[in-house]
């Protein structure tokens, strides 16, 4: 059963979808799921699509738009705030907390790409969160910087920086908001940007999955708050509660979970999905179903007791 709900965050208010299972257990509390989207993702998309599955293995699940975004409030539009990203999954985790038909002391995290790495940063300072899981974990820090592969040219990101302090300027002096396009605008063009960039296209862009509140576009004033924010920067302050980190073998993301599991301390899992790419596990059932089999037995087994 899915149910349209909203919660506050920092202020803003947050759409969100509540997936619950469909056999009822009156008085009896479930352990629950809080579900963050990918980067210009929207909650009907890939984290529905987790949320949902998951509700059916017997969690509450909580998939919601990012602050900024989606249906949620919050202006500029198109905001990506890396913080607020944090405060928002937070702020999911309270409001489950505070729902009859879910047990506050059983509440995991789980992220897709950008929010896999937002899903660490919140679970490693707030105990509420008794385990995490994450697929094909992003920090958006290092993608804007490295580049999605991390080989990517520094003089990138410094001119990005150079057109976000640029954009501060003309909006001060009174300039419409500012943006920047995170697609190409035809799929010749996402084809020559390499394998990566042609499958977010496709993804986002196209029948496939595209949706007309998923973000096409960024503010630029985006980009400094991104650049300066490390997801991974607090994940050994998980431990000792459990990460799970599922990526893809094919994900040129890949090194991102990797790192990130070298930085965690306690119970720890790295699960690759043979022959997957990165935007493959937000939607191609013959790897997000081994997915979601992973992220079940997970849960099972860290939020029963």
């Amino acid at each position: 059963m899915r149910t349209d709900v909203t919660f506050l965050s920092a202020g803003l208010k947050l759409a969100g979808h509540l997936y619950t299972p469909d056999e009822e257990t009156p008085g009896v509390p479930r352990p629950a799921i809080v579900v963050g989207h990918p980067g210009t993702g929207v909650k009907e998309q890939a984290s529905g699509l987790y949320a949902r599955l998951l509700a059916e293995s017997g969690f509450v699940t909580l998939a919601f738009d990012a602050a900024y975004q989606g249906e949620s409030e919050g202006g500029p539009r198109g905001l990506e705030d890396p913080g607020q990203r944090v405060e928002d999954l937070k702020a999911a985790v309270s409001f489950l907390g505070t729902l009859d038909e879910v047990d506050p002391g059983r509440i995991g995290a789980l992220g897709i790409c950008a929010s896999g790495g937002y899903a660490l940063a919140a679970t490693a300072t707030d105990p509420r969160i008794r385990a995490v899981g994450a697929v094909s974990a992003v920090d958006m820090s290092r993608q804007f910087r490295l580049g999605a592969d991390g080989a990517q040219d520094p003089a990138v990101v410094a001119g990005m920086l150079a057109a976000a302090s640029s954009a501060r300027t003309a909006e001060a002096g009174g300039a419409d908001v500012q943006r920047f396009p995170v697609f190409p605008a035809t799929e010749e063009e996402a084809r020559a940007g390499g394998q990566h960039v042609y499958e977010g296209w496709e993804y986002y862009c196209t029948p496939r999955a595209g949706h007309p509140r998923s973000a096409k576009s960024l503010t630029w004033t985006s980009v400094d708050r991104i650049a300066a924010f490390d997801t991974f920067a607090s994940v050994a302050l998980i431990a000792p509660r459990p990460l799970l980190l599922i990526v893809g073998r094919e994900a040129v993301t890949s090194w991102m979970s990797v790192e990130a599991f070298q930085k965690a301390y306690g119970p720890k899992e790295l699960a690759w999905i043979e022959g997957a790419s990165h935007v493959d596990l937000y939607d191609k059932d013959e790897y997000v179903t081994p997915a979601v089999e992973k992220l079940d037995d997970f849960f099972a087994a860290h939020l029963t007791a």
